[in-house]
């Protein structure tokens, strides 16, 4: 006779998917569906294309909003009825097969309630992240890309939206810098947690010694904004260089000088991009993320101001929030939430979920104290 009774996990699954629906508020969401989708069938949408990519984007982040919620709901159905086979059946095959997709519903819905901890202003936005080398030499270039690697791989698990803006190539190995947009609904939200600096300790590849070597990784991370109208940036503050875009080894891979680095003269900010067809296209890019940067920047100053009036000066995210183990015992542990993997391989091949929810849960309790 087959022991197989998951009837409370399944009831437990159910009851925290309930709570999450009532904060996700389907029907709200669906209202807001149609009401983009009216918008988005509209016959002169795109007679103003900034405006019709604004809409279609909203409506297909809505949509995919959507989409999980259903599909959980549909799978919790589709595994019941599966219990229930393999129990009348009393089929082993049947009951392992359940067993598997409960434990990948328990997942799941441990990610979308870890979603629901995403109030923030902007966090519902798409993301864009930007991985510069620090102190360490080779081994900090390389470090910056295997981090950019680690990021994109943990995209594509998602099917999220990924598009590279920039990439400035080291002379020997990896990247001195890289920027990114991810596409995808709550993707700032969710990615916020991993700007700091990163730190990776291994034997080093590239010296002849054997020795251990320690080297950083920056990682920022900043809300797409479709308009940034809240900061108004003089033209004399601004630098304009234009370049050749690079590949690796400094190889050009364009024949105009289409890259644009802006200078933001006041605050030493500097926003490069070269992935666009046009060196217009380029310079409206790193303008948007520019404005970005000085509005958050402007809030952060503020906040700082208000808790320091307020006596109640707290530390930030910190200058090491991770740290990467390749040697002795392999281990990657975040500094802040004590989350910790003891097999670095799979992390940098995009298993950061753990890390991630950890951070947001960590970040919700440091919020609701302060």
């Amino acid at each position: 006779m087959l022991e197989f009774d998951p009837s409370a996990d399944i009831q437990a699954l159910r009851s925290t998917f309930g709570e999450i629906k009532a904060v996700v508020d389907v029907d709200a969401l669906t209202a807001e569906i149609a009401r983009l989708s009216n918008e988005a069938g509209a016959p002169d949408l795109w007679d103003d294309v900034e405006k019709a990519q604004k809409v279609t984007s909203a409506l297909s982040h809505r949509q995919s909003e959507l989409k999980r919620v259903t599909e959980v709901e549909q799978r919790l159905d589709d595994v019941e009825v599966l219990v229930e086979l393999a129990q009348e059946m009393d089929d082993e095959d049947s009951a392992e097969e359940a067993r598997r997709e409960i434990a990948d519903l328990e997942k799941v819905i441990s990610q979308l309630e870890v979603q629901t901890l995403l109030d923030g202003e902007y966090d519902d936005r798409g993301a864009v992240v930007t991985i510069r080398s620090g102190a360490g030499g080779d081994d900090a270039t390389d470090f910056a890309e295997m981090l950019m690697r680690m990021y994109l791989r943990w995209a594509e698990r998602h099917k999220y939206s990924v598009k590279v803006m920039d990439t400035s190539f080291a002379e020997g190995a990896g990247i001195k810098s890289a920027t990114f947009e991810v596409d995808a609904p709550y993707a700032y939200g969710t990615l916020s947690v991993e700007a700091g600096t990163h730190r990776l300790a291994r034997i080093s590849p590239f010296g002849s010694a054997d020795k251990r070597q320690t080297s950083f990784a920056a990682v920022e991370v900043i809300p797409v904004m479709e308009e940034a109208q809240e900061v108004d940036i003089p033209e004399g503050d601004i630098r304009v260089d234009v370049f050749r875009s690079s590949g690796p080894g400094g190889q050009s891979v364009n024949t105009t000088d289409s890259a644009v680095r802006l200078t933001h003269l006041p605050t030493g900010i500097v926003v490069s991009m070269q992935n666009e067809k046009s060196q217009i296209q380029n310079r409206a890019a790193a303008m948007r993320v520019l404005q970005t940067r000085l509005m958050l920047l402007q809030k952060e100053e503020e906040a700082a101001k208000k808790k320091e009036l307020a006596g109640t000066i707290t530390a930030s995210w910190g200058d090491q929030m991770r740290s990467y183990f390749l040697y002795g015992q392999q281990l990657v542990k975040d500094l802040r939430t004590g989350h910790e993997v003891g097999n670095p391989a799979v992390v940098f091949d995009g298993d950061l979920d753990g890390f991630i929810a950890a951070g947001i849960r960590w970040r919700k309790r440091k919020d609701d104290d302060d």
